[in-house]
């Protein structure tokens, strides 16, 4: 089906620009922390917002102010988990995870690899990028909580 009606496509521009402008003012007041990456949970809600979004554009049955409580709440739950995570060690703990060292002054450090589920080819990019040719050029490469590869290289 192409073409359903008038009404469902003013619908989809009205909802989806009220839906959108709601959620840009949200995210705004929430501060610049509540879509950084830092971690899996803060991932988690960035698609809990885009799938929201979504269903509040193109579900008939879910009114506007259903939809944008929910992507405020979203937004607000975001919020108080990082305060928390801020404020409590524990909390952070949960949240949170801890850079890992794959590789150390020119090492290998295959246990973290495994347990980090990186393999050798992986680094191996990272260090090209960092315009090194191999591992032993390499002080340390740290698999940082975004999930990105940190690389330093041995002073020269």
């Amino acid at each position: 089906m192409l073409f359903d009606s008038w009404t469902g496509l003013w619908r989809v521009l009205f909802v989806g620009t009220a839906a959108y402008a709601s959620l840009v003012l949200v995210l705004r007041a929430s501060g610049k922390r509540t879509l950084s990456k830092m971690n899996a949970f803060d991932l988690v809600v960035t698609v809990a917002l885009g799938s929201t979004l979504a269903t509040v554009l193109l579900n008939r049955s879910v009114p506007l102010a259903e939809g944008v409580l929910a992507l405020a709440l979203l937004v607000f739950l975001q919020y108080a988990l990082t305060w928390l995570a801020v404020r409590s060690p524990a909390v952070e703990n949960i949240v949170k995870s801890e850079p890992t060292l794959l590789v150390r002054n020119g090492a290998w450090l295959d246990g973290a690899l495994r347990r980090q589920r990186v393999t050798r080819e992986e680094v191996e990019a990272a260090l090209r990028e960092h315009g090194l040719a191999d591992i032993s050029g390499a002080a340390a490469v740290v698999l940082e909580t975004d999930g990105s590869l940190s690389v330093i290289g041995k002073a020269a």
